[in-house]
């Protein structure tokens, strides 16, 4: 199914046509909201963009966010209180949605943790979900070159998320060595495979065999890395899905053993909530903007 997906994106014109939703002047820049016809996912998609001040005049570089479960491209923009920081950068955001909409599969809506809200960024190989749940492939390959044809970025990458699409952003950059200048993650989803929210959901888009999960998690994926692209994490101590979900010590382990660079902050107080990812989202803003070109200084 993996295949006939891909097929089915790169026989058909890869680039659609974006219908602008909404528009609101912010700090200088705009923060705008797209519709578009997804190939992959067979299905219109919506997604959100803020665009710095420094865009009117020149394309700029983007950080891609990935958002968590139950979450769509609203969440982040709404309540992360990024912008201000991004126009002082210079840096566009651009946020997907985390799942297909509107395909109303049998059972898509019935959980927060599966279906609706909750593609995980795989590309899923059952059905009924092959059809549809190709999530990686639009957030990686199809929405990429839709932003890069028709908005003004100029192709540099950078990728971060938050829980879900933290466990997103990781396997992002470990699987594409040399897409992104960066990555960070808030509370990621470390070792998806061995946690409740993973195995629900990767045994419904993958199936049952567990050796074809290792391509999805992060703390497998950093064994075999062709890039070791420095890792950023922040993560609460007072997380209430910390040991069962998240498993940060999963992915130390794994990058200790492969000698992958990794800083992981444990903040001491903080819960999962957006309240934590403000609280620490610009020291992230300007990892990126390093490594991006837009501030001087190594990244770290």
């Amino acid at each position: 199914m993996k295949a006939r997906a891909s097929a089915r994106w790169w026989c058909s014109d890869p680039v659609s046509t974006l219908s602008e939703i909404s528009a609101q002047k912010c700090f200088g820049g705009w923060l705008k909201r797209y519709q578009h016809r997804s190939q992959v996912l067979d299905c219109d998609m919506i997604f959100g963009v803020f665009l710095p001040p420094q865009a009117k005049s020149q394309p700029v570089p983007a950080l891609w966010w990935l958002s968590g479960l139950t979450c769509t491209d609203e969440n982040f923009m709404i309540k992360s209180g990024a912008q201000q920081r991004a126009a002082e950068l210079g840096l566009a955001i651009i946020c997907p949605d985390t799942s297909p909409r509107g395909t109303d599969l049998p059972g898509e809506h019935d959980t927060y943790d599966f279906g609706s809200g909750a593609g995980f960024y795989v590309n899923a190989t059952e059905q009924p979900w092959a059809g549809h749940y190709q999530m990686y492939d639009y957030v990686t390959k199809e929405l990429p070159a839709l932003v890069n044809e028709q908005l003004p970025v100029t192709g540099e990458a950078s990728i971060s998320g938050h829980s879900m699409g933290g466990h997103g952003a990781l396997i992002c950059a470990l699987k594409n060595p040399g897409a992104y200048r960066s990555v960070s993650a808030f509370a990621p989803i470390c070792h998806p495979a061995s946690a409740p929210w993973g195995i629900k959901a990767f045994s419904a888009y993958l199936g049952e065999d567990r050796n074809t999960w290792a391509e999805w998690d992060a703390s497998q994926l950093v064994h075999h890395a062709e890039e070791q692209l420095p890792i950023l994490i922040d993560q609460g101590d007072e997380d209430e899905w910390l040991g069962e979900q998240l498993k940060p010590g999963a992915l130390e382990q794994a990058c200790i053993a492969t000698h992958h660079p990794l800083d992981l902050r444990i903040r001491e107080g903080y819960d999962h909530s957006y309240f934590f990812v403000a609280s620490f989202l610009g020291e992230h803003l300007e990892h990126h903007a390093r490594a991006l070109g837009l501030i001087p200084g190594n990244q770290g």
